[in-house]
């Protein structure tokens, strides 16, 4: 029983060799992203409650461009991972080019809609609970920070563009070295501004903003200037802005698989939203709270965010590769591995909990929230490493009406009218409705494990696509 479990979920030392230069890249990225966005948290947060509660609705609005964004690429990155599996670097250079469309009209669109309903949305997060913060210095903060804001907006989906394209083709090194390129630029900039250094006047929240747009215009000029100096090592690359022509059948197969995908993401991230704003209807001590420990979290999340770019990868590139079987055991043993990674540090989140809210500069009561909510994400952070890489691996198979129905549907059906019923016609506890919440993800384990077992997602999508 043993050998059958060990050849089913445990791989050999050429697969965690392979696994670990694929990954290490993309933790270090994410590592020190998630690292700085603590750091920038922390700064913001010597503001005060109202500062920092500002910034973080702000942020929880533009989640859902961002999701938006990564959604929209990720139909054209299904078929970009199985193009260059075949070998096919036209079929890359069609998806690239589809991803740099999408971007560039959805950045337009998240531009002129946050323009015009901003200050509406920011209000929708600010209810009084009698804690002292100010519901009007809150509003005016995130509408400082919002008006700036807009300005990253186009330089984030170029980015996103071209680095997922790199990663496609299995270079992970180029876009782990802008991001650190960018975040140190932003952690820099971020003190100078914030608190007024090296001579420069105290911007505040504005200094913050203005960090990290000009972060990410930073971060996009690099990866440009990456991808096209080699176009040797990335052959897409050739010819890429010569016409923006994509191939109808291409462009067609993109559309009716990525279009699920995005309305996953902007519905899921929408749900999410609504999930935090229903978190706080109970006051800005709650809003505070959720913005310390969702910083953590993601802090301590890194190889989980990361392994679903490896499942997207590895098992995207056997499935082009027509390695079906093979794919099948590549998915189980990257789904043992991140189950069992998470249950030790669901550990580390535990015993760091009571000392993360410390470096913050605010209330003794967002501290001992922040902690509790802390304590429940470490008990639940197994249960979504498991969702999580179930996701990517139906996503990776072209499955999308299926990761649709599974990751945005469920989101509205369980967790959203759980959190909202609760938050506003219960006079439970925060934090219980809170565990409720996290822990209804369960069901989500019962629903992925089913379509795992079944094979359904394990499909070849380019195996037709030869001269395209």
């Amino acid at each position: 029983m043993f050998k059958k479990f060990k050849e089913t979920f445990i791989g050999d030392r050429a697969f965690y060799h392979k696994l670990m230069v694929l990954l290490i890249p993309m933790i270090i990225q994410q590592a020190i992203t998630s690292f700085v966005s603590l750091l920038d948290n922390v700064m913001v947060g010597r503001l005060g409650t109202e500062a920092m509660s500002g910034v973080a609705i702000v942020n929880q609005i533009q989640f859902i461009f961002n999701l938006t964004i990564f959604g929209g690429l990720a139909g054209a990155s299904i078929f970009g991972a199985q193009f260059f599996g075949k070998g096919d670097h036209e079929g890359v250079r069609a998806a690239f080019r589809f991803k740099m469309i999408f971007s560039v009209i959805v950045s337009a669109a998240a531009i002129a809609a946050m323009a015009v309903y901003g200050s509406e949305l920011i209000s929708l997060f600010l209810t009084d609970d009698g804690s002292g913060s100010s519901l009007e210095l809150t509003l005016s903060e995130a509408e400082i920070y919002l008006f700036v804001m807009l300005f990253g907006i186009l330089p984030f989906g170029i980015s996103q563009t071209y680095s997922s394209t790199l990663r496609e083709t299995g270079e992970t090194v180029a876009p782990m070295a802008a991001s650190v390129i960018a975040i140190l630029t932003n952690l820099v900039l971020n003190y100078v501004l914030i608190f007024g250094k090296l001579g420069l006047p105290a911007l505040g929240v504005a200094g913050a903003a203005i960090a990290t747009v000009v972060s990410r215009y930073v971060e996009a000029v690099y990866l440009i200037i990456v991808a096209h100096a080699n176009p040797d090592k990335f052959e897409f690359i050739r010819g890429v802005y010569k016409s923006l022509r994509i191939p109808g059948n291409i462009a067609k197969k993109i559309i009716l698989t990525g279009t699920p995908l995005m309305l996953n993401e902007v519905f899921w991230s929408l749900g999410t939203t609504i999930i935090n704003q229903s978190y706080s209807t109970r006051g800005l001590t709650v809003v505070a709270a959720t913005n310390i420990a969702g910083t953590a979290w993601n802090l301590f999340c890194i190889v989980m965010f990361t392994m679903g770019n490896a499942v997207s990868i590895m098992v995207g590139q056997q499935l082009g590769a027509g390695e079906i079987e093979e794919a099948k055991r590549t998915d189980n043993r990257l789904l043992f591995f991140t189950t069992a990674l998470h249950i030790g540090i669901g550990v580390l989140i535990a015993i760091a909990a009571p000392f993360i809210p410390l470096i913050y500069n605010t209330e003794p009561a967002v501290r001992e929230l922040t902690t509790q909510l802390l304590f429940v994400d470490a008990l639940a952070l197994p249960i979504h490493a498991y969702v999580h890489v179930t996701y990517f691996t139906i996503r990776s198979g072209g499955k999308t009406v299926i990761t649709f129905l599974f990751d945005c549907l469920y989101t509205w059906v369980f967790p959203l009218p759980l959190a909202f019923f609760l938050c506003r016609y219960t006079a439970l506890p925060i934090i219980t409705i809170f565990f409720c919440v996290q822990f209804i993800d369960v069901v989500k384990v019962i629903i992925g494990t089913i379509l795992l077992r079944s094979g359904m997602w394990a499909k070849n999508l380019v195996s037709d696509e030869a001269g395209a």
